[in-house]
């Protein structure tokens, strides 16, 4: 049977996932969108997403490459997908690619945004599900610092959980962008990279907020790029703040 290979980018809401991956006796969002692929297409349908979000973590831009019957356009597998996925899973966009796309590996870059919110009504159920509320007095100045020193290519050993990357892996990246933004209630993280390691994020936000609200020196970021371990790392900012906001791949990728 002649297959299409389409890409597909969904929003979802974290908070009732154990994260993308498929596991057994989870919900999980590479499950739904399984299922819900299969319900469409009558058989087993992979969806292969640029990279797995832990559970609680949101997403904007999460990339996924399918391949199915080559009767599915892009804009009818979209407009059927959304009619038949949970509320908290939506497909976007969907372009159809070239067979040699793959969802992870084809990928240039990442973006992901953190949100933080510095006054008392981030604690409201209705902002709890995407901000972590701050109760520390915060030195911007020192944060947008910090966030400076990460742009470029480092190794980010110390900003990740251990033997999630082979001994063999230098655990570098490069990282494009890197910056804190004030924003109504609050401040957001913004931060793009051509790969990104297990927890990255969270460890560099858990990491910099103890920086500026002066619970460590602002000299450990610099210590921390230098680190072989992550022994010294800052405990890692909650999941439930941080979205996964999109994915680059080539213009020649795309058949359009």
């Amino acid at each position: 049977m002649a297959e299409r290979t389409v890409q597909l980018v969904l929003h979802y809401d974290g908070s009732g996932f154990s994260g993308w991956q498929r596991q057994p006796e989870q919900r999980t969002v590479q499950g739904v969108v399984e299922q819900a692929l299969e319900r469409l297409c009558g058989q087993p349908v992979a969806a292969l997403g640029s990279g797995r979000t832990d559970a609680g973590v949101h997403a904007r831009g999460q990339a996924v490459g399918v391949r199915v019957p080559e009767k599915w356009t892009p804009d009818a597998l979209r407009r059927a997908l959304n009619a038949v996925l949970p509320e908290d899973v939506w497909v976007a966009t969907a372009h159809e690619m070239r067979p040699e796309f793959h969802a992870r590996y084809s990928a240039t870059s990442r973006r992901y945004s953190y949100y933080v919110g510095t006054e008392d009504a981030a604690h409201s159920p209705f902002r709890r599900r995407t901000e972590f509320p701050f109760e520390f007095p915060i030195d911007r100045s020192a944060l947008r610092t910090a966030a400076q020193r990460l742009v470029g290519e480092h190794s980010f050993r110390a900003f990740a959980v251990k033997g999630t990357a082979p001994d063999s892996d230098e655990h570098h990246c490069d990282v494009s962008i890197a910056r804190w933004e004030d924003r109504p209630g609050g401040l957001v993280f913004e931060i793009e990279a051509n790969r990104f390691l297990h927890h990255m994020v969270r460890f560099l936000v858990g990491t910099m907020l103890d920086v500026a609200s002066g619970r460590r020196p602002a000299s450990d970021v610099d210590k921390l790029l230098g680190a072989t371990d992550n022994q010294d790392v800052s405990a890692p900012a909650p999941p439930n703040a941080l979205f996964l906001d999109a994915v680059t791949y080539p213009k020649e990728l795309y058949v359009a």
